[in-house]
């Protein structure tokens, strides 16, 4: 099994309170769109209290188009790419040149070359170090960028593999567009990344056990980008708590059961909390008791849904507590996909 040999996470400088937000979504959306009010209750009903951002409210004010988010999402990520990727490997007490293969992991923003080509000689990676860019996940990319990352390291018995995982939700905000679906972004989506090291030679945090995924048939439209001439347009067609509670306890159920398991083997778990209604969601689906997906919920009110590393900041704070036995991680993301994990500390 491949090791988990670290896992840090960390989020850019612009604290966005939420009622700094309703107050900045007010003034952009409020002159011009008469239901703002009408919707406004979302933000007190997404159980945030603040998200970090790495622009400043005053960008958001202006007019971006593809060029300005795109040179946003190159600089913020690769200074978060620096921060993680550093803070990973010192945790695993390596150095990058012991870094055989990078796995980076991002849905917010569009970069050829991929962020990790442009940080590696300025990192000190190696020439021949392998790269894995990973879009397209969304929030389903912490998960399965954490079962890809031990694949690659089971593969080469020795490798250290790094994943980074990072996502600029907050540049996608679009103040042309006042859809159920932009606003419900507005309300949920913060800033924010993870890195983490994997390798055969060492578990000190656990080891990935197995790992899949379900698609569900026809449900490509449930969530994910549509894309403009302004940037991206978020997509939220159907109810995903409903999809939560009806289908992905029977999923999540296959899953085990295709490698001997059931939720009876399980200690301990870890969501990807997209939303408040999400976690309530989540806890009823699994038969939890109310409230005991304290980390997912803290998470989510100190940091909002940053999509793909969000899974991965609930796992740190599982970590620094740890429970001897079996975790069960998932994340749902666009496809409409799940993503499942088992680790064992």
């Amino acid at each position: 099994m491949a090791g988990l040999l670290s896992l840090v996470t960390a989020v850019p400088p612009y604290e966005m309170r939420t009622e700094d937000v309703i107050r900045e979504a007010g003034e952009i959306f409020g002159g011009r769109h008469q239901d703002f009010e009408r919707l406004t209750p979302v933000f007190g009903n997404s159980g945030i209290a603040r998200r970090f951002s790495v622009s400043p409210f005053a960008w958001f004010h202006q007019q971006q188009g593809w060029p300005e988010r795109s040179a946003a999402f190159l600089e913020g990520a690769s200074a978060l790419f620096a921060e993680v990727s550093a803070g990973a490997l010192d945790q695993a007490g390596l150095k990058p040149s012991q870094i055989d293969a990078i796995v980076m992991v991002s849905s917010t923003g569009i970069a050829t070359p991929s962020v990790e080509a442009h940080m590696l000689s300025s990192l000190g990676f190696r020439p021949d170090v392998q790269r894995v860019p990973v879009f397209g996940l969304g929030c389903a990319g912490g998960a399965s960028g954490l079962s890809l990352a031990a694949r690659l390291a089971r593969a080469a018995p020795g490798a250290n593999v790094l994943l980074v995982v990072i996502e600029l939700c907050t540049l996608a905000f679009r103040p042309d567009e006042m859809s159920k679906s932009n606003i419900i972004a507005t309300a949920l989506f913060g800033d924010g990344a993870a890195a983490a090291v994997l390798s055969t030679a060492g578990h000190p945090l656990g080891r990935i056990e197995h790992a899949g995924e379900h698609t569900w048939p026809g449900t490509t439209d449930v969530m994910g980008w549509r894309m403009d001439p302004e940037g991206f347009g978020a997509i939220f067609s159907r109810s995903i708590p409903d999809l939560a509670t009806s289908d992905l306890r029977p999923a999540a159920d296959q899953f085990l059961a295709r490698h001997g398991l059931s939720l009876e083997n399980i200690q301990s778990f870890c969501f990807h909390p997209g939303g408040a209604k999400v976690v309530l969601a989540l806890e009823q689906a699994f038969g939890l008791a109310p409230g005991r997906l304290r980390n997912e919920r803290v998470v989510l009110s100190e940091f909002g849904n940053m999509s793909a590393p969000t899974v991965l900041f609930v796992l740190a704070r599982e970590l620094a507590s740890p429970t001897a036995g079996r975790r069960f991680l998932s994340a749902l993301g666009p496809g409409f996909t799940a993503s499942f994990v088992t680790m064992l500390h």
